[in-house]
């Protein structure tokens, strides 16, 4: 702060700078500096120094030291590197800003242009490690004393806005507010320059402001003329944000933010939520900031019933336009969610303003995000060259969930800026078009964890952050529509539609290549006689042969003599299902019937591009080339689940006692039905009737070949199957059939066995939203479920289960089970003798997967020395925003602290734990929302692929008089769509099995933190009730464990297989 004696009014001009905190009471703080030095504002980088040489301040020389340290780095040339170059920015968001910056150490003149007149959106952003590092070294700190201070790192975008806007200004930045930038202006003479279309009024000198370099920041809604934009649209996706006020009280601090939580691996937290509130969410993130800021993603199904929208219309404009929306129900759907989430410890929710004065919550629609296909242009008139270059969400909209919205922004705007210097260097424009591009392509690959590690070493030259850079990826020859004379075509936003109609390598090709295909794999066989492709089938010899001749063993052929036509093809589509991965897409009867020759087609097809490179018969293992391991290892998951459930709804029913384990057999023990001789197969249900393949079996509507989804021998549309509750989509691993109403569900919401639904939870239409209550209220962000789950996932190499007898210490120790084999790891110590140094062994083996260092063996044996006489030395508290842990967390932190002779030191390292753990949460988070985004980007895929093929076999289908070669050709393409639809559904599956793993990682952290809690109590303290909770939860944690120990050898197996293969192609 000031001096209260200092006289000086530079001093307190500067003062009230630093500490502004509304945008006209920076501008005018420091008009009112630069008054007092005698200065003009907007005189370029000359100004910092001017400023810095006459404000001879003590509070201002670790600001000084800051900047003189980033303008001194050597790729600024001491401000003389593009000290020629006249620069326009348009638009005052963080990236346009962060760019401005940049291009006025780099020496350019530079005028900003901003529409609006004050910062006002509440918002938060996360920041990756490269944006701390970097605002710390612009002097953040100096400007927002909290910043980065809390267990996660964030920061509002009004408070970013803020603290660029001061060095920005101190910079030399000339900047006009309230001027909206309409077009550019081409010279209309040699030897004048380009300039903006401004509106309302600018000032004479603004208008004829001639510039080279344009960067557009203006936000997604506004691209200069002459850039295409791409629009990605995926699934519909609505999201919600809420800001609430933040009065800073001690209640208000000690709630724990929320890095991230997802449906898609925590479905407890949300079943709870659903059951408490009737509100169904996708996800939620809580990050306390200025305000306290909400964003979730909410189901259209339960915003429609709880009268959040009035009406359901298939235009997202009209679906969310202010018209449909109805604002008290959207503030009591936010404030409810909000108030779940937290416990209730926030208190009364009271809604921040936003810059209209209205509470400060929106529902968005995140379902189509605009990019544009490239980030600079040049254009020339009258020998006059202008570049033009795109930052922040004009140049790529981010998909809010993964949290890369202001970093991939910054990076933009450090690439945007060395492309201004290369261009300031003389280097040719092509040139420099060509390097822009090829770093643009890296830019929607960038994470944390695929840069440079060392943030303090990033600077403006893209060699410091991009670890695998390439600027010659792009040449000069493909990028010559990027230089114009003057660009005549409007923004073109054209969709971002499936290539599925082009040809895909590697199809199947001809019928002619598809039949002697066939006749090659079943040549041999007795009775066996391929011709065609139609009527050689019928009888389910030539199948069951092509079965046989991929997975020998299965049966024999001499045990098809004597069966029906009907039971050996029905044999033959459930082993290629079970045993090879694929699915049927017609009925047995439809095969024998010859009744869908074209269905017929499509399956063979599908065994001829999964196993065409196959040349030597042989077992079919997960990993051979052609099937994927992903679907066959969900397909047993899946039946696994159903068998499991039918078991424990018939001991409900006969009223014994639900068992606490499951019994499930595993992958590779799962050994299909062989008939003996002279018994016939178990006939086809009375699902498969003939034609039963054409219908959907929910809607009774006729199904093409491509909308065909096989589920238990009946065939859906993918759009019919979904959860009869919520209508989200089920894929294969996440579903189940309730046995009393025959419906399918997601897991969230299938109804446990015994257990009679009730209906209340779907809430009557317009239904109040309840403010939740102490006993509504989880025990934690990510609750446990109440109700069993058995959810076993199959084990390649284990026959059958014993139950386990463990003993005290073995329980304890069981929640620190690392399951990640380490070849480097030394054999496990002896184990402690105490209880205590065994909880301490527990404790820091469970956060070893959550980032936390291991302590040395020096440690662990002083704790065990010191454990008797048992220290009990306070902490001292550090005078900053402290953070709630759980009960049972914060006792075991604290002995260990206390054990580990770091008491002293325990705030620092308790922060320190807790931000580490709430790191790894947040990367869990991203990284499910990623798979949410591609699976949501696959079914809109699926969809086209769909149109497509529906418009192909209704031409085949048709008696039309189309030449033969024509037909041919229709089905080719029909072939190769086929093939991309299995790709995608193969590709679909293997991110299900990540999910399973992100699941399984949250349930064991979840049952891990439950069990410390038991573990921590005193034996003679413990009633009946919490030995026989803990005993249910350390069974749950077992078979946790068992199923992430399958994921895991199902992995390396594959992992194995992958290796062979590539060994074997090498050869």
């Amino acid at each position: 702060m000031a001096s209260p004696t200092s006289t000086n009014p530079a001093h307190a001009h500067f003062e009230s700078f630093l500490q502004a905190q509304l945008c006209q009471d920076v501008l005018s703080s420091f008009q009112g500096l630069c008054r007092a030095l005698e200065l003009e504002p907007g005189g370029g980088l000359s100004q910092y120094h001017k400023i810095k040489a006459q404000l001879n301040y003590w509070s201002a020389k670790t600001l000084w030291a800051k900047l003189d340290k980033r303008a001194g780095q050597p790729v600024y040339q001491q401000g003389r590197a593009c000290a020629s170059t006249k620069c326009l920015v348009v638009g005052a968001g963080p990236c346009g800003l962060r760019a401005a910056v940049e291009l006025a150490l780099l020496g350019a003149r530079v005028v900003l242009v901003e529409k609006r007149t004050k910062f006002s959106r509440h918002n938060v952003l996360h920041l990756w490690p490269f944006t701390i590092h970097d605002l710390r070294a612009l002097g953040a700190k100096k400007f927002y004393g909290r910043f980065c201070t809390g267990t996660l790192d964030h920061i509002s975008i009004r408070q970013l806005q803020l603290l660029l806007l001061k060095v920005a200004l101190l910079l030399g930045v000339e900047i006009h507010w309230g001027v909206t930038f309409t077009g550019l202006q081409p010279p209309p003479k040699k030897g004048s320059g380009w300039r903006a279309q401004l509106q309302p009024n600018p000032s004479a000198q603004l208008a004829n402001y001639e510039f080279d370099v344009l960067i557009s920041a203006a936000g997604g809604k506004f691209v200069p003329e002459g850039f295409t934009v791409r629009e990605m649209r995926g699934k519909l996706a609505i999201g919600i944000t809420a800001n609430f006020v933040n009065r800073r009280t001690v209640e208000e601090t000690q709630v724990p933010e929320i890095s991230g939580v997802a449906r898609i691996y925590n479905q407890s937290f949300f079943q709870s939520l659903l059951k408490a509130t009737g509100i169904d969410l996708e996800n939620i993130v809580y990050y306390k900031d200025d305000t306290h800021y909400f964003v979730m993603t909410a189901k259209k199904q339960c915003l429609l019933r709880l009268g959040v929208l009035r009406q359901d219309w298939p235009e997202t404009d009209r679906l969310l336009g202010r018209a449909n929306v109805v604002p008290e129900a959207l503030q009591r759907f936010a404030r409810a969610a909000a108030d779940f989430a937290t416990h209730g410890k926030l208190g009364k929710l009271e809604f921040a303003l936003d810059a209209h004065g209205r509470p400060d919550v929106a529902a968005f629609d995140f379902t189509s995000m605009m990019r544009a296909e490239s980030s600079a242009r040049v254009q020339e008139k009258h020998g006059a060259r202008l570049l033009l270059g795109l930052v922040g969400d004009c140049l790529v909209e981010p998909f809010w969930p993964l949290g890369t919205g202001v970093a991939r922004g910054f990076l933009a705007a450090f690439d945007a800026a060395w492309m201004v210097k290369r261009w300031a260097e003389g280097a040719g424009p092509l040139q420099v078009l060509a390097e822009r591009e090829s770093l643009y392509q890296l830019l929607s690959q960038t994470s944390p964890e695929n840069m440079h590690r060392n943030v303090a070493q990033y600077g403006l030259d893209p060699a410091t952050r991009y670890p695998n850079l390439n600027l010659q990826a792009v040449t000069p020859n493909q990028v010559q529509d990027l230089y114009d004379v003057v660009a005549k075509e409007p923004v073109q936003r054209k969709s971002d539609k499936t290539d599925a109609g082009k040809p895909v390598t590697g199809s199947a090709g001809t019928q002619e290549e598809l039949l002697r295909w066939c006749q090659e794999q079943t040549a041999g066989y007795p009775g066996v006689h391929v011709t065609d492709l139609s009527s050689s089938w019928a009888d389910g010899l030539a199948l069951c042969a092509l079965v046989h001749r991929l997975r020998p063993g299965l049966l024999e052929p001499s045990e098809l003599q004597g069966m029906g036509a009907l039971e050996a093809t029905a044999w033959a589509l459930k082993m290629a299902e079970h045993e090879l991965g694929i699915t049927p897409v017609l009925s047995a009867q439809a095969v024998v019937a010859g009744s869908d020759p074209l269905g017929l087609i499509a399956y063979l097809s599908h065994f001829h591009s999964a196993f065409k490179s196959t040349h030597n018969p042989g077992p079919v293992s997960q990993g051979s080339p052609g099937t994927s391991s992903a679907i066959l290892f969900l397909g047993k998951l899946q039946r696994t689940l159903q068998r499991t459930r039918a078991q424990e709804n018939e001991k409900d029913v006969g009223g014994k006692k639900r068992r606490l384990e499951v019994e499930a057999a595993t992958p590779s023990t799962e050994e299909p039905p062989v008939p003996e001789p002279g018994v016939p197969l178990t006939p086809p249900s009375q699902h498969q009737e003939a034609g039963a393949g054409d219908v959907c079996a929910l809607c009774g509507e006729h199904l093409y070949i491509l909308e065909r989804l096989c589920v238990d021998g009946r065939f859906f549309h993918r759009s019919c199957f979904h959860c009869h509750r919520c209508e989200a989509t089920l894929r294969l691993g996440d579903y189940g059939q309730h046995p009393g109403d025959g419906h399918f569900y997601c897991l969230q919401h299938l109804p446990q066995p015994g257990h009679k639904e009730d209906s209340s939870d779907r809430g009557p239409e317009n239904q109040e939203l309840p403010t939740p209550d102490e006993n509504s209220m989880p025990s934690s962000p990510a609750p446990m479920a109440t109700q069993e789950e058995a959810s076993p996932v199959p084990s390649p190499s284990q026959p059958t289960r014993r139950r386990l007898r463990l003993s005290s210490p073995e329980r304890q120790r069981l929640s620190s089970l690392n399951l990640t084999p380490d070849p480097d790891m030394e054999p496990p110590p002896k184990p402690p003798r105490s209880c205590s140094a065994l909880a301490h062994q527990a404790l820091e083996g469970s956060f070893r997967g959550w980032g936390v260092p291991v302590e040395s063996p020096q440690v662990l044996v002083a704790m065990e020395k010191e454990e008797e006489s048992s220290s009990s030395s306070e902490a001292e508290e550090e005078e900053e925003e402290a953070v709630a842990l759980e009960s049972g967390v914060e006792k075991t932190l604290r002995t260990l602290a206390e054990k580990s002779g770091t008491m002293d030191k325990y705030p620092t390292w308790r922060r320190t734990l807790l931000r580490r753990a709430k790191e790894e949460e947040m990367k869990r988070f991203c990284k499910a929302q990623a798979i949410q985004l591609r699976l949501n980007e696959i079914e809109v895929d699926l969809r086209e692929l769909e149109a497509l093929g529906m418009k192909l076999e209704l031409a085949l289908r048709s008696q039309s008089s189309s030449p033969e070669q024509e037909k041919a050709l229709w089905l080719d393409q029909l072939l190769q769509l086929v093939q991309k639809k299995n790709s995608l559904v193969a590709e679909e599956a293997e991110l299900m099995i990540t999910v399973q793993e992100l699941h399984l990682e949250e349930k064991q952290w979840q049952l891990d933190q439950e069990l410390r809690g038991y573990m921590n109590r005193e034996e003679d303290l413990k009633t009946a009730a919490d030995r026989q909770a803990e005993d249910q939860v350390l069974k749950k944690l077992v078979d946790v464990v068992n199923q992430r120990d399958a994921l895991i050898r199902f992995q390396e197996e594959r992992r194995l297989c992958e290796l062979a293969s590539g060994l074997g192609a090498q050869g």
